[in-house]
């Protein structure tokens, strides 16, 4: 299964990449299930981003590495993909994409989520597709919020 969400921001390309580090990402996390941070190397090729989900009764761990990142002047971009995933997924891909506005005087970047997910059946998948939009869909406010121009 496949989302996909865009949020314009009022930034340039090069600070909304100087922006993702692990700040946002500890801003980014949703507030179910509470995820803990154990390890966040960054955004680049080889690096390692390790989560804990706290389901209260259990706790899953979700690590990821980032298997690509390239820039270009008109984007950026890297995926990472999922190594240890929780009980749910058996599959994860997450392209972060981020572009420049073709209108260089705007100072604006759309930021990209392109997620790439599979569980066990395909039923499961279309179950846990609204879940995870929402968790994703709540990043949209904080990006905004985070990279308005100042």
């Amino acid at each position: 299964m496949r989302i996909l969400l865009k949020t314009r921001v009022e930034q340039s390309l090069p600070a909304v990449w100087a922006g993702f580090d692990h700040t946002l990402f500890e801003q980014l996390t949703p507030a179910f299930p509470p995820v803990k941070v154990v390890r966040f190397d960054g955004c680049l090729r080889g690096d390692v981003v390790h989560l804990q989900l706290n389901f209260f009764l259990f706790r899953q761990d979700w690590i990821s590495r980032i298997v690509d990142q390239q820039a270009s002047d008109t984007e950026i971009f890297f995926v990472d993909q999922g190594t240890k995933l929780p009980f749910f997924l058996t599959y994860w891909q997450h392209h972060h994409r981020l572009q420049r506005s073709a209108d260089d005087l705007s100072q604006q970047t759309t930021i990209i989520d392109d997620i790439t997910f599979r569980t066990a059946f395909r039923l499961t998948d279309y179950l846990i597709y609204p879940i995870l939009w929402l968790q994703f869909a709540y990043r949209k406010p904080v990006y905004k919020r985070v990279f308005r121009s100042s």
